[in-house]
């Protein structure tokens, strides 16, 4: 009993943080957040008890991973060795940016014959009033919930392009606690899989609280609006002429994030390689990151000997990524030994590593916004590193917390 209160007290502490780092302190809407908040708690009781909202959220994933298997025939096509990956994890230019190669020039298509905006503005309407965000931002977490953050992205260059750069930055913090839905079907053949559907929807909420708390935004009426790639009135481009364009955005965009991931990943690898010149083997970035975040796992419900065993996995997915940790885990998460003979630790664990919130993922975000946006935009957001990467562990761990409530 004295672990479940610590868990459910563990809300209020990760809100509390995120309002001690916020931009505009007294710009925050406290009543929208508890509204969401209490959403949050709703989704995370009917998602963990009953099965059928387990299969609401697989049944949009599959959806999503249709098109995915559907890219993968032209990848297959050009680049058949990359589908097949030597390491036992999927290939991630493969996996993660190369389907953006038909999921933006299919998304610009939507757009172009209007069905896109249509579906913005009307779906947009309806979260908009429920969570107090502006239509597109409330739309862009539901887009995000499966397509990934920077296919979301790619696909929402001229909105972009029509907000200030204060709203580029809350898609941007929003964006570091996504996945993609090519991704879901390796995630549950290594962890529980009813945990990681589960943590989908209770990220997106997360990341609407956690990004309305850091980066409180009023958008007039009048900005509140879903933009067009053409003009009322004005003559389309002709259709191939604009689909060329949209498939040669999609590979320079792919570029973009591809060496921006490359040279963060590196540059972690670096800083634990001059680490390591200290002769101490135990001086290493997750494990750093690890001892920091052992507070937090005690706050999710464990004795201090789990929590310091929680934090270490929970460092080394930050520094690294989720397939990293979800590979050392995954014989006695699935067995339910261990750590794992505790239902509690299973939940919590899989939950908290169900998203992108990494250094890596940092990278794509700022690769994808200079792609897309003008450089005053994109500097606004590099500026804000720290912040967007202290989201995605604030949201993964606030997911975490709703999760846990239910497992014990």
């Amino acid at each position: 009993m004295f672990y479940l209160i610590v868990n459910f007290l563990s809300i209020f502490v990760f809100l509390g943080i995120a309002f001690l780092f916020s931009n505009d302190k007294h710009g925050v809407k406290w009543s929208r957040i508890a509204i969401v908040v209490a959403l949050q708690l709703v989704l995370g009781w009917f998602f963990m008890k009953f099965s059928i909202g387990q299969d609401i959220v697989k049944g949009a994933a599959d959806g999503f991973n249709w098109i995915v298997q559907a890219a993968n025939t032209g990848i297959a096509f050009a680049l058949p060795d990359w589908l097949q990956p030597t390491t036992g994890n999927p290939n991630f230019v493969t996996s993660a940016l190369l389907p953006m190669l038909l999921v933006v020039p299919l998304f610009d298509i939507l757009t172009y014959i209007g069905v896109l905006p249509w579906v913005v503005k009307w779906i947009g309407r309806g979260l908009s009033f429920v969570t107090g965000q502006p239509r597109f931002e409330a739309f862009f977490s539901i887009e995000m919930m499966f397509l990934g953050n920077t296919e979301v992205l790619a696909v929402s260059g001229a909105q972009l392009n029509a907000m200030s750069a204060r709203r580029n930055y809350t898609l941007a913090l929003m964006s570091m606690s996504c996945v993609t839905a090519a991704i879901l079907g390796a995630y549950t053949s290594m962890v529980p899989g009813q945990y990681v559907m589960a943590a989908v929807p209770l990220n997106i909420l997360g990341a609407i609280i956690i990004s309305s708390i850091l980066n409180p935004v009023d958008v007039e009426p009048e900005d509140d609006v879903i933009v067009s790639i053409h003009e009322e009135g004005e003559e389309r481009e002709p259709f191939f002429s604009f689909l060329g364009d949209s498939i040669l955005n999609a590979g320079r965009l792919i570029l973009i994030i591809t060496a921006t991931v490359i040279a963060f990943v590196a540059l972690a690898g670096l800083i634990d390689k001059l680490f390591g010149l200290t002769g101490l083997s135990w001086l290493t970035l997750g494990n750093i990151f690890g001892v920091v975040l052992f507070p937090f796992a005690w706050l999710l419900g464990f004795n201090p000997d789990q929590a310091f065993q929680i934090a270490q996995l929970m460092g080394t997915k930050l520094v690294t990524n989720e397939f990293v940790v979800m590979g050392q885990i995954t014989k006695d998460i699935m067995a339910g030994t261990g750590l794992f003979s505790n239902a509690h630790a299973s939940a919590v664990l899989t939950v908290f590593l169900t998203s992108f919130a990494n250094f890596s993922t940092v990278g794509m975000i700022l690769g994808a916004f200079k792609g897309l946006v003008s450089k005053e935009k994109s500097d606004y957001i590099a500026a804000h590193v720290p912040q967007m990467l202290l989201a995605g562990i604030l949201v993964s761990l606030l997911s975490a917390a709703v999760a846990g409530l239910f497992v014990w």
